[in-house]
């Protein structure tokens, strides 16, 4: 049986960034995560944008119409700064509000943070893909991926990116399994395709 590559976009939406004014460091951090995290084979397509919500708007469309990305993360311009725009450029671009994970991100850094109340990403279906606002900062992106654990390593607060792989079945994109030692995804029994 042929395995399905996921493919999955990771956009960096920063103008010192895109400006060369400094290294990204979201893709990066984005891009080990994955490595560690994906038990499925997967392929990435990079983006480096300024705060502009036409530019990123564009960007999303691309992303999903035309390469052909199952999933797509962002980093950065989640706030609630003038130029932040990355949430209205996602909802622009929407055919379905996924709150929850939104929700879940802003539960798992205020564990952290009393500013997570400032964050407002949200994640969406667009045709068949996932797109996901994540936070800008590197520690943050896998907190909020991964989720909180405790001491010996157990999963006390599950990240979003449990529930990632059946949200893909759903919308009918790849199978992707995890690293549980990094997040286990969750499925019901039904969902499950034998080891």
């Amino acid at each position: 049986m042929a395995i399905d590559i996921i493919r999955i976009g990771l956009v960096s939406i920063s103008d010192r960034a895109s400006s060369g004014a400094y290294e990204d460091k979201g893709i990066p951090s984005l891009q080990e995560w994955l490595g560690r995290a994906l038990a499925t084979p997967w392929e990435s397509t990079l983006r480096v944008i300024p705060d502009e919500q036409d530019e990123i708007e564009a960007t999303l469309r691309d992303l999903v119409d035309f390469d052909g990305c199952h999933l797509v993360l962002t980093t950065g311009g989640t706030g609630p700064a003038i130029r932040d725009v990355t949430p209205e450029a996602t909802l622009a671009v929407a055919d379905k509000v996924m709150p929850g994970f939104g929700e879940q991100m802003r539960q798992i850094s205020l564990n952290f943070v009393p500013t997570a109340i400032l964050s407002r990403q949200v994640a969406v279906i667009r045709k068949r893909s996932l797109i996901i606002n994540l936070p800008g900062q590197p520690k943050a992106i896998a907190q909020t991926l991964e989720g909180l654990k405790d001491e010996h390593g157990k999963t006390v607060v599950p990240g979003i990116f449990a529930a990632v792989p059946y949200c893909l079945d759903l919308i009918e994109a790849p199978y992707i399994e995890t690293n549980p030692d990094i997040v286990s995804s969750f499925r019901p029994k039904s969902a499950q395709k034998p080891a």
